[in-house]
């Protein structure tokens, strides 16, 4: 425990100076994830069926696919931004922090990376 105040331990540290870019990252991917969302419920509204193969050749529409992977790019970075902040305010051990905060990184980008993937296999493919 440490006798100094809160104002006497922050001060000299400076800010982080990315609280902006933050800010702006998590306002424009929820923007973006809304447009996108609208775009994908009203085309699931339109597909005939919802069999395998309805589902591939609406993937393997030029646009749909291209639409879809910005979809699964923007929801996997705002999901990392929101993570990444729960993290870095309720981890308070520097250790599990950093450590927490890799792996979500990881975890976050494999699964934009594999969704991304599945869709470009399947418009190459039909």
């Amino acid at each position: 425990m440490s006798i100094k105040t809160p104002l006497g331990r922050v001060l000299g540290l400076g800010s982080a100076k990315d609280g902006t870019d933050h800010w702006w990252s998590q306002r424009v991917t929820a923007v973006s994830n809304l447009l996108l969302g609208l775009w994908f419920a009203f085309a699931m509204i339109q597909m005939p069926g919802f069999e395998y193969l309805d589902v591939m050749r609406f993937l393997a529409a030029p646009w749909n696919g291209v639409l879809m992977s910005l979809l699964c790019a923007s929801l996997a970075y705002h999901s990392y931004l929101g993570v990444q902040v729960v993290l870095e305010d309720y981890v308070h051990t520097p250790a599990v922090k950093v450590t927490a905060l890799m792996a979500s990184r990881f975890a976050h980008l494999v699964i934009a990376f594999a969704s991304i993937y599945a869709i470009l296999r399947i418009g190459l493919d039909s």
